[in-house]
């Protein structure tokens, strides 16, 4: 997939915007090395500076717990956040957690290889530790992934179940990094509802797609629904990263 994704902004919160049941774990030595192979791939300076910016910040406490959620095109959200996964998960001592949230239409089952017949959905209807919900996608095992799972009949009612706030809180305790992709935040809540979960937001917006208004709009929600947004990511064909910005 080409990739080349443009930080426009990282945004501080106010700053102005311009078990019982056990899945099968593991991969074969095939998918194992196809995998591998992925992660030592080389990645664009935009992303890792993205990435040191929001997560590996030198005087800030980094967020641990991050949703990544697009204007309107979830393969967007999806490629960043899977990005940020990798980049994290190559320093050997970061536990990382991938997080498929996009229960209306998920695309990260394509784009990592983990298996989507069980996960979230069966997380939080089940029984049992989360990690016999998850898989390893890494040789090294500090990259996890929690697919959508099994779909229900009510599958993104889920997120307003209880059960999600305490395995959120389970994976805070067994991850350094939990990066949560979700559905498109224009047509649908189920990021400022896992929003509230977690340490903030990272908005991408797509180039030639997204109107300043309703991007205005959707930054103003976020806010008076008191998530605080990491940064927004311009994603388009051509772009350069902008240095972060200060209030």
């Amino acid at each position: 997939m080409n990739r080349r994704t443009e930080a426009l902004r990282v945004v501080e919160d106010g700053q102005r915007f311009s078990p019982d049941h056990k899945g099968k774990t593991g991969f074969d030595e095939a998918t194992s090395n196809e995998i591998a192979q992925r992660i030592q791939r080389p990645v664009s300076d935009e992303m890792l500076r993205l990435v040191h910016q929001v997560f590996l910040p030198h005087s800030e406490p980094s967020p641990a717990v991050v949703v990544f959620t697009s204007m309107a095109n979830a393969a967007t959200s999806t490629d960043t956040c899977t990005s940020v996964a990798e980049i994290l998960a190559r320093d050997s001592m970061r536990s990382v957690c991938l997080m498929d949230a996009n229960l209306r239409s998920s695309l990260q089952p394509a784009l990592l290889g983990a298996p989507g017949n069980y996960g979230l959905t069966d997380a939080l209807t089940r029984i049992g530790p989360i990690r016999s919900f998850m898989s390893p996608v890494d040789l090294r095992a500090n990259l996890w992934s929690l697919s959508c799972g099994t779909p229900e009949v009510d599958s993104p009612g889920l997120l307003a179940s209880s059960s999600l706030r305490d395995r959120i809180a389970e994976l805070r305790e067994q991850f350094d990094y939990v990066l949560i992709d979700t559905p498109p935040v224009a047509h649908y809540a189920d990021a400022i509802a896992l929003g509230h979960l977690a340490d903030g937001l990272i908005l991408v917006i797509e180039a030639g797609v997204a109107r300043r208004d309703e991007t205005t709009s959707i930054v103003a929600n976020l806010r008076a629904s008191k998530i605080p947004i990491l940064a927004a990511v311009l994603h388009e064909d051509h772009s350069e990263f902008l240095e972060k910005q200060s209030k």
